[in-house]
């Protein structure tokens, strides 16, 4: 029985992937063997044999590839400068706190102060959320 190991990045699995199938091991005893060392954490099988034909195909990096995408509009700055703000008026609503922040949509603030800050309503006041 080997020891499970519970977090892993991609690249690593992907890395044992390419040296199983470097050794000529069939996609289904790779995906048995990942499957045995990382447990619930493991690539489904599939994923497991689209790696290895990507490998068996010539490909050398185990790491994503660039891919282009909208820019993430939420920076330090803005996070810092809407928790000043909550921390100044902690009765606040996300509309009037975006009007003071005219530079992103009313949604964004709210992904920052829920999601980023970590905050929720309690009682009409906006209160740092509580690890369960």
């Amino acid at each position: 029985m080997f020891k499970v190991i519970e977090s892993s990045a991609k690249c690593e699995m992907r890395s044992v992937i390419r040296f199983l199938t470097a050794r000529n091991m069939s996609a289904a005893d790779i995906h048995r063997q990942i499957t045995e060392v990382y447990g619930t954490e493991a690539m489904s099988d599939r994923k497991v044999r689209k790696w290895v034909k990507k490998f068996k195909d010539r490909r050398t990096n185990v790491h994503d590839e660039e891919r282009s995408g909208r820019l993430s509009v939420i920076t330090d700055d803005l996070m810092q400068a809407v928790e000043t703000k909550i921390r100044e008026n902690r009765r606040f609503t996300i509309t009037t706190l975006s009007k003071e922040i005219p530079d992103v949509s009313r949604l964004v603030v709210y992904k920052i102060v829920t999601e980023d800050l970590n905050f929720k309503k309690s009682c009409s006041r906006w209160v740092p959320r509580l690890p369960q």
